[in-house]
């Protein structure tokens, strides 16, 4: 296939020649491409047909292209940042800058660094106790269960649960899929790996080194929490106990 640089130049010179800036950005940049890899991209423009996101291919890649205005990029961002996992702030902190008129592409990947850098809000102490408590009730799950298939999604819940709540309580940046497990790495080296270990363990009924890590995980936050755990539900809305269901 086309160089990938390449390959996202000539895509927004044809579709977006009008660009001011343009950002590719995910794992086609770094070491970890793949076959499977597709061309992450953010486009800059002064208006419509923006904002808009499309998914196509372009000279043999699959591409995922974001296309925003300044104002519209400032509020995807704002209103991602509060859940601490924003995919269109990294793209251009971490992309290569392709298009750049005027230094404005520049300015705004410069923007996103600092954001990046800045961190996500703080944990509370309330939304931490909000993670503590389905963990605690995975891991009664976990003890009392006796069915393979059962314990498949018991573990599996739990592994994603426990990465979540590190990079809550060290105020790191949350990811999905494959970009959890990066994050997890970033703040804690080779956590991820002692994390796959025992979940492989636990799925063949060895539990031990799982519930050493979960707990381990809690205990800066004082450990497993089910008694005493109290949350007021909001009229009109079925949200109370549905931590873990």
């Amino acid at each position: 296939m086309t160089d990938p640089v390449l390959a996202a130049r000539t895509l927004v010179a044809e579709r977006h020649p009008q660009a001011y800036a343009a950002f590719l950005g995910g794992s086609v940049i770094t070491h970890r491409r793949t076959a499977y890899s597709d061309l992450d991209m953010v486009v800059l423009l002064d208006g419509a047909p923006a904002p808009y996101r499309e998914s196509l291919r372009f000279a043999g890649w699959p591409v995922e292209l974001l296309v925003h205005t300044r104002s519209s990029w400032d509020g995807y961002v704002e209103r991602e940042i509060p859940e601490r996992r924003c995919p269109l702030l990294f793209m251009c902190a971490a992309g290569t800058l392709l298009i750049d008129h005027d230094g404005a592409g520049a300015r705004l990947q410069q923007h996103a660094r600092q954001l990046v850098a800045d961190g996500p809000p703080k944990a509370t102490a309330s939304e931490l106790d909000d993670r503590r408590y389905p963990l605690t009730d995975l891991l009664d799950d976990l003890a009392g269960c006796t069915d393979p298939s059962e314990r498949l999604f018991i573990t599996t819940e739990l592994a994603r649960r426990t990465a979540e709540f590190i990079l809550l309580s060290d105020g790191a940046w949350l990811g999905g899929g494959k970009w959890l497990s990066r994050r997890l790495a970033d703040a804690r080296p080779g956590l991820p790996e002692r994390l796959n270990a025992a979940v492989r363990a636990a799925l063949d009924g060895h539990t031990d080194a799982l519930v050493a890590l979960v707990d381990e995980a809690l205990a800066p936050a004082g450990g497993r929490l089910w008694e005493g755990y109290r949350r007021e539900g909001i009229a009109g809305r079925d949200e109370v106990g549905e931590q873990v269901r």
